[in-house]
């Protein structure tokens, strides 16, 4: 039984992919900041893992044991006028969505490495296709990860690994704006309110959105695919967005 370790599963693109893998009879680990019960199937294994904090990775990693395949969905978003974002924030968003996947990363490489086998997929945005206004901090942390999964793939092949990544268009329904502790009203300085209010009414009623479903399918075709392709774009907008890119 194939084994995947899902990160950020507490809600939306990643407790969708965990339900995804285990109705197909893989064996998951869904990890989470704080665990809660009854919130996946049974036989899932849940486990408390803070992404941003060595020492629970490395506690977590211990106790998942071997990993066919890691997904790195964790996530925080930051949205508004980059003026107006503090700093701190801007640094919580990258030590969440940039180095946590790459501290997860560098975590597992090694036993993946010794079996030669092993796949990892990044979750990041259709952001990274199509660069959106108010959302400058954090599609700089996505595109980080691009450009850095771009290389590690051709540097993890040499030893029989592949690397992956999903980019889900926008999910109305997930808890993407709730995932920061900061007031997007905040980060919209009144200079600033009327460029932001078109956008936020265009938002409220999008002509095409992602289902979580959508990206549990893409992450689900991206850990089986055994050919070198690197991208994957997750719900109609972002698959549009990739179309016209």
């Amino acid at each position: 039984m194939n084994t995947v370790l899902i990160t950020g599963t507490s809600s939306g693109y990643g407790l969708e992919t965990a339900r995804h893998f285990h109705a197909r009879g893989w064996k998951v680990i869904a990890t989470m900041r704080g665990p809660r019960e009854g919130l996946l199937p049974e036989g899932v294994q849940v486990l408390a893992l803070d992404v941003t904090a060595p020492a629970s990775i490395a506690a977590a990693v211990e106790a998942a044991g071997p990993i066919d395949v890691l997904v790195n969905n964790a996530g925080i978003g930051l949205v508004g006028a980059f003026e107006a974002a503090p700093m701190d924030h801007v640094r919580k968003l990258f030590d969440t969505n940039t180095f946590g996947t790459m501290a997860m990363i560098q975590a597992v490489i090694p036993q993946m490495r010794a079996r030669r086998a092993g796949v990892i997929v990044n979750v990041t945005s259709s952001v990274t296709l199509a660069p959106m206004p108010l959302a400058a901090a954090y599609t700089a942390s996505k595109q980080a990860i691009e450009g850095f999964s771009g290389s590690l793939a051709h540097e993890l092949a040499a030893f029989g690994l592949r690397v992956k990544l999903v980019e889900p268009g926008y999910a109305p329904t997930t808890r993407f704006s709730q995932n920061v502790e900061f007031s997007i009203e905040e980060m919209i300085p009144e200079a600033y309110a009327g460029f932001a209010r078109p956008i936020f009414e265009a938002f409220a009623h999008p002509p095409l959105t992602t289902r979580e479903s959508d990206v549990a399918e893409a992450v689900w075709q991206a850990a089986n695919d055994a050919s070198d392709r690197l991208h994957y774009a997750a719900g109609a907008d972002a698959v549009a967005l990739a179309k016209a890119g």
